[in-house]
């Protein structure tokens, strides 16, 4: 196929005017100048969150492309005998061909500039296309280099949407970036006085962002800071700030989603308000409240500034009649901020914190990922007494943004309801687009290809789900399978704490259940 296709583009004659563009064109996008270039131009006319998610999925795209793509596949370049003289550059690079860099970063710039500005988007999009055809145009790749290296650009700044959803229409540039919730009076601690704050060490860090410790030891003088240790129990360590004199007037966390979800729980027992410093890697719940930086946090809380937000409550039952749910072991409801999940997720969690000790974060997620893929099956459940088979069932804390299967970013904080995603079994490549793409997608996707898995959405106050013990190679041998809530496993199916008879998981909508801290809207 490339040789055919090689030998078609070489054998059309153009005027010498358009070889020389082409040429030209090719060079403006050596090491990305012509993208930045763009972004320089975009950033003046005020396209600040477009250009970083267009600036960092070319990135990341020439990275995966250059540094791991190109050393694993490799293969020649097309023979400079066969690209006519008019065409051919002055210099011709002498990296391996596949995939193509120029196309992955043309691809992954257009790709994340139209995902926060369609027109945007569009408009850039020629360019692109004309920069990855130049490739073929001057003899630089192979058809199959480009079409390799544009689908890598897509897919980086495809699931770099999901990874880091973009605000919801209609949110401006500056201030909060929340919907919904009813503006309360919390108190207002200028110093810190009557704030126990918990900092998770082992929760994301990040290079690019400064020390919150710094920050509120700064700020916030006269607060109680905790830094949990090894060893230490989150819980334990609130539920003894609690009862001991004087009694604080706010509960802090540092950390990611899983210890904001297991402190919001504390301090809803408590009855005080919650205070969340970002501190994790995604910090979904921090950012559907308006919370983008500790310092904005900060900010709510000496001017006493916050609201209420619906939370969701977990209980699970399981089929050996044990009652479970707490974080802690105990048999007390859950309280969910952002998803609860039964299927592939809750299983890459349990692998990937089997192998994080060793190996950090980021690796062991990447392991994790593979293995659970290739190994994956689908799951047997029963949502509110209907049959399901299932790859993956979320249950997301209010509707969700954007359409995806696995629902990460609330699009509101008040609106009671439960946002139910299911991705139908179907077969594994399949599922694969489905989970990459979303639902609109896959409807085209489903009428190209029968069989694709069907992605299924409903709202609802209340779900209950049965779920079954997956079968075996042996039919006597029953597999348990785990359930998570807001990425920490709430039963380990792999390490067999969830029930070989299955269980139930029951959530409901609380709404304004959780008074947490957020700056006000202006």
């Amino acid at each position: 196929m490339d040789v055919a296709v090689g030998r078609r583009i070489n054998a059309r004659r153009a005027h010498p005017a358009v070889d020389d563009a082409y040429a030209r064109l090719s060079n403006s996008a050596n090491r990305s100048v012509l993208w930045f270039s763009m972004a320089g131009v975009l950033l003046l006319f005020g396209r600040r969150r477009a250009v970083l998610r267009g600036s960092g999925s070319l990135l990341v795209a020439s990275i995966i492309a250059n540094l791991i793509g190109k050393q694993i596949f490799g293969g020649d370049r097309p023979l400079l005998k066969d690209i006519p003289i008019g065409r051919q550059l002055k210099k011709y690079p002498t990296s391996p061909s596949f995939p193509s860099g120029h196309s992955a970063s043309a691809a992954a710039f257009a790709t994340g500039l139209a995902l926060e500005s369609p027109r945007v988007g569009l408009a850039v999009a020629p360019v692109a296309a004309a920069v990855a055809y130049s490739r073929l145009h001057v003899g630089a790749h192979w058809f199959s280099d480009v079409v390799g290296g544009s689908a890598l650009g897509v897919a980086v700044a495809s699931v770099g949407k999901l990874i880091v959803p973009g605000r919801a229409a209609g949110t401006g540039t500056r201030g909060p970036t929340r919907e919904g919730g009813t503006e309360i009076t919390l108190p207002a601690l200028r110093d810190g006085d009557g704030a126990f704050i918990v900092a998770n060490p082992s929760s994301g860090t990040s290079t690019l962002r400064p020390d919150p410790l710094a920050i509120v030891e700064e700020r916030l003088p006269r607060a109680r800071v905790h830094v949990l240790e090894d060893g230490d129990d989150l819980a334990g360590v609130v539920r003894d700030a609690v009862a001991a004199e004087p009694r604080p007037q706010v509960l802090g966390i540092c950390g990611g989603d899983g210890s904001v979800a297991a402190v919001a729980q504390l301090a809803r027992d408590a009855g005080l308000p919650l205070l969340v410093l970002p501190g994790g890697t995604f910090n979904h719940f921090a950012r559907a409240a308006g919370l983008e930086s500790v310092g904005q946090a900060i900010d709510a809380l000496q001017d006493g500034e916050g609201l209420r937000a619906d939370v969701a409550t977990l209980g699970i039952i399981r089929g050996d009649g044990a009652r479970g749910g707490a974080a802690d072991g105990g048999g007390d409801p859950l309280t969910v901020l952002n998803t609860a999940s039964v299927g592939v997720y809750p299983e890459f969690v349990a692998t990937r914190e089997k192998l994080e000790p060793n190996l950090g974060k980021w690796f062991a997620a990447m392991i994790a990922a593979v293995r659970v893929l290739r190994t994956a099956q689908p799951v047997d459940v029963r949502i509110d007494g209907r049959i399901a088979h299932v790859w993956s069932l979320y249950v997301g804390v209010n509707r969700n943004f954007p359409s995806t299967v696995a629902p990460l970013s609330r699009r509101r904080l008040d609106d009671g309801v439960l946002d139910v995603r299911i991705l139908h079994a179907g077969s594994r490549p399949r599922a694969a687009l489905s989970l990459a793409f979303g639902r609109r997608t896959s409807v085209i996707l489903r009428r190209l290809l029968p069989g694709t898995s069907v992605i299924e959405r409903f709202t609802t106050p209340a779900v209950s789900i049965d779920v079954r013990p997956r079968r075996e190679a042996s039919p006597d041998r029953r597999a348990a399978v785990g359930f998570a809530h807001d990425g920490e496993v709430s039963l380990n199916g792999r390490d067999g704490d969830a029930s070989s008879e299955g269980y139930t998981a029951r959530l409901h909508i609380v709404p304004g259940g959780l008074e947490v801290y957020s700056p006000a809207a202006r």
